[in-house]
Order: C-alpha cells, then structure tokens, then sequence
C-alpha cells in the first residue's frame, strides 16, 4: 500500500507541473513566473525549496551524533540567510528587474566577473541537487523493501523531476511547491504527533535529549569558535548569492512581497526543522538497539536511514504515508528548483553571450536543454560522491561564500565597490580557499573562513587603489581602434 501511494502520488505532483508548465510562454515565463507571484506563493516555494532532504534525512542525523552545536549551518545559518535575503538584498534585486543572479555581476563589474561568478554558482550546485537525487535514491530503496536499487531510485527520481521542470520551469516548480509545502507540513505535525506518543511524549523526547548534552550549541574554545563560525557563515552568507534565492524573489508580483515572503520562509524554515529532529531524536527512546546499529556503523550515511526505519517499523500504515509524503515532497521541491536555478543562469550567462542574434524562444529551447544536462550530470556524481547528504550540503556553499558574497554585497551597498574590487575579491578568495583546503584543511581556522576574510581584503584593496584593471582595458581597446 505504502509503495502505490509513493507511485500515486508521485504520478500526480508529475502531472501537475506539466499542466501548469502550458502556461509558460517565454524565457521570463520560464525563468521568473512571469514575475506574478503572490505572497503566499513566493513564500510556500521560499520554504519548500529549502526544506530539502538534508532538513528531514540529513540534519536529524546530525544532530543525534553532534547535538545542536553540529547543525549550526542548517537549519540556524540556512533560515537566518532568508531572513537576511528578505530584510537586505531582496528589494533593491527585485528593483533591477533582472533574469538571473549573474545579469547583477555583468551590469555592475562586466563581462569577466559576470563569467567567474556564474561558474562558481552554478558549481555550488553539485552537491546540493546530488543531495537531492541521492535522498530520492534512499526513499525508493526503502519504500519497495529493496526491490528499487538505490542507484535505480536515484535515475528514476532525478528523470521524473526533470521532466516537469524542463518542461514548466519556475512556475511549475512554483505551484507544485505551494502543494508540496501543505503536504510538508500536515505530514509532519501528524507523524510528530504519533511519533511522540510511542516515546513517552514530547517532554520525556525534550528532557532525555538535554539530559544526553544534546543541547548545547555555543563552543567552549577559541579553537571550537573559529569551526563554529565558519560553519555558521557558510549557510548564512554563502547561500545568498544563488541563482533559487534570486528566482523567487524576482518571481514576486512586487518589491514588498519579495522581502515579506523571503522573511517568512525563513523563519517558517526554522521553526518546522525542528520537527524531524524531534522525529529522529525519538527513536533513541523508542528503537534505541537500531539507533546504535547505525550511529555505530562504518559507513557515514547510515544514520540517515534512522527516521525512515523508525517510521517503517512502528508506525501504522497511515502515518508512513504521511511520512513518506511530506519526504517526498520535501526532496521533490528542492530537487526542482536546485535543477532550474542553476540551468538558467548557465544558458543566460555563459551560454547567450557567445552566440549572436539569439530568440527568446531559442533561449527558452537552451534553458530546456541545459536542464537536461545538468540533470544528468548531477545524477552522475551521486554515484561517485561518498559524503552524507548534511555535508553535501553545508560543502555546496563554500565556493559561494569565497567568490561570490562580497562582490554582491559590496555591489548594492558600497558605492566604491568596482570591476577591480571586484577581480581582487573573487581571486584572492578562491586562492585562499583552495590553498587552504590542500595543505590544512582540518586546520584550526576553515579554509573558507580564511577565503571569506581574503574576499572582503580583496575588495577593499581592489577598489580603493588606482584602476589598473580599467587602464589596461581601455589601452587594449585603443590599440585595437589604431589597427
């Protein structure tokens, strides 16, 4: 019964995003809704973009080994980047009425930071949609009792949440989001409810969880500091400059339900990822022989499978549905917007500018493709990568932050911020990051703590000493006029 209701379902959310996907016309259809989006939309796809698998597989994991100090970066550093999306760059974006995240980079620095910038975000995205596509590969395996391979379930998940997105792009993505997130939500407040029941109820799981340390967040040392910051800023920041976070911002009808929905995502986010939390936390109480089966386990993806077994094991039929389905929903509504977002930007700012004479319906077709592509891609790397889905995740970022956060902060709010500022930025913060992720990358200081401090040094010096950047181009281009 459980695996029809998966297919069902699935079948359903599928067909939905293709019948909204008619009413796609155009690239800015495609990309951007048509920039119409209500509040409660552009909230619902805020939230259910970013309550991905990692919220409901891969933070529960974490938490029972690390405690709230190991989940820093998600859920405390992910919902405080919407927040601060909401409150800081979400208008004056919305006010450029720009297609991609990247446009912002050409119109402020030019061409090259435009290039550099795109082809970090868009290599950002690896690890996050591999998350994804791996949870999805997990789901199918445990939903037919092993009969779907996980590398089965993961080509099976990663092709059906293409085609809709392929074919509706972000209003597909958007009003199958607004579904998923009721699914979410209701799925979750049921199973927590009957979960909790099981282990004595909520304040037996909260007392147990406190008495075992599993509370404690702040480091005690400068050294646990520095880790705990790095973490932290990881999410917070780097997740801001993000081609997803741009779409649904610009998807909004206005400026003020650009920042009102991007605000109450975020703060929707916190408050609901606690719930799985509590969820896998209570197995610890209910089934605690299998819970340390799997903390125990060499392998360091074993204790995502915690929640699903608890639910399998001692829930009824009912309540795994509804499991399964806000699951499902969770992955299927990040795995969407994680293949569109990055897709978009490559076709507009990588592909476009090397091709003449291009149509918006060309355009529409490469933004099409280019989901294919990737889509195939990422599945790929699943089958390689090794990581728990958490630290995918939390890894997908650290390029962002490095490269791309300065230059976008600088650029709305320092009016010196300037091509060469720029260059300096992205240089020495990568430089850094990667040097450091070489020789020391368990060092005391984070490699992409350092690379941060080098960005920021990077812009200041870039823009506050004399332009050579800008003398060089304008001789090359005055010898190019002589010849």
């Amino acid at each position: 019964m459980l695996l029809w209701f998966v297919i069902i379902y699935w079948v359903i959310s599928v067909g939905i995003g293709l019948y909204v996907g008619r009413y796609v016309h155009n690239s800015k259809d495609y990309a951007l809704a048509g920039r119409a989006l209500p509040l409660y939309v552009v909230t619902a796809t805020v939230f259910a973009t970013w309550f991905g698998s990692e919220t409901v597989l891969g933070i529960p994991a974490t938490f029972l080994t690390d405690g709230l100090h190991g989940v820093v970066a998600d859920p405390f550093g992910a919902s405080l980047c919407l927040v601060l999306v909401g409150l800081f760059f979400a208008r004056p974006l919305y006010r450029m009425n720009l297609l991609t995240i990247g446009d912002f980079y050409r119109n402020k620095y030019g061409r090259a930071v435009e290039v550099i910038t795109t082809l970090c975000i868009v290599l950002s995205y690896l690890g996050w949609v591999a998350a994804q596509i791996s949870a999805l590969g997990l789901v199918f395996n445990v939903v037919s009792s092993g009969a779907i391979s996980e590398g089965w379930g993961k080509i099976i998940g990663a092709s059906t949440v293409m085609v809709y997105t392929l074919y509706g792009g972000m209003l597909s993505v958007a009003i199958t989001d607004f579904i998923q997130m009721i699914v979410i939500l209701v799925g979750l407040l049921y199973i927590g409810h009957d979960i909790s029941g099981l282990a004595g109820g909520v304040g037996a799981v909260v007392q147990h969880a406190r008495d075992s340390g599993k509370f404690v967040f702040w480091p005690t040392t400068a050294v646990d500091a520095l880790g705990f910051f790095g973490a932290w800023i990881t999410m917070m920041l780097g997740s801001i400059p993000q081609q997803d976070v741009f779409q649904r911002i610009s998807s909004s009808k206005d400026e003020k339900t650009a920042g009102r929905a991007s605000v109450l995502g975020g703060v929707m986010y916190f408050g609901f990822a606690f719930v799985p939390m509590f969820l896998a936390y209570s197995a610890t109480l209910i089934d605690p022989q299998m819970v340390a089966s799997l903390v125990n386990s060499n392998d360091p993806k074993a204790t995502q499978h915690i929640l699903p077994n608890l639910v399998l094991n001692h829930a009824p039929v009912f309540a795994q549905i509804m499991f399964f389905g806000a699951l499902l929903s969770a992955i299927k509504s990040c795995a969407s917007a994680t293949l569109l977002a990055p897709s978009v930007t490559f076709t507009e700012n990588i592909l476009k500018p090397t091709l003449k004479n291009v149509t918006d319906r060309q355009l529409l077709h490469g933004m099409r493709i280019t989901v294919f592509c990737f889509t195939c891609l990422v599945t790929l790397f699943s089958f390689f990568t090794t990581l728990p889905i958490y630290q995918m995740v939390e890894n997908a970022y650290k390029v962002t932050l490095v490269a791309a956060f300065v230059p976008l902060a600088a650029g709305i709010y320092w009016k010196r911020a300037n091509t060469q500022g720029a260059l300096m930025s992205i240089m020495f913060g990568l430089c850094t990051w990667l040097w450091m992720e070489k020789m020391n990358p368990d060092g005391a200081c984070p490699p992409q703590l350092l690379g941060f401090a080098m960005s920021i040094f990077g812009m200041l010096i870039g823009s506050l000493t004399p332009q050579w950047y800008g003398k060089a181009q304008r001789h090359s281009h005055d010898r190019s006029s002589a010849r």
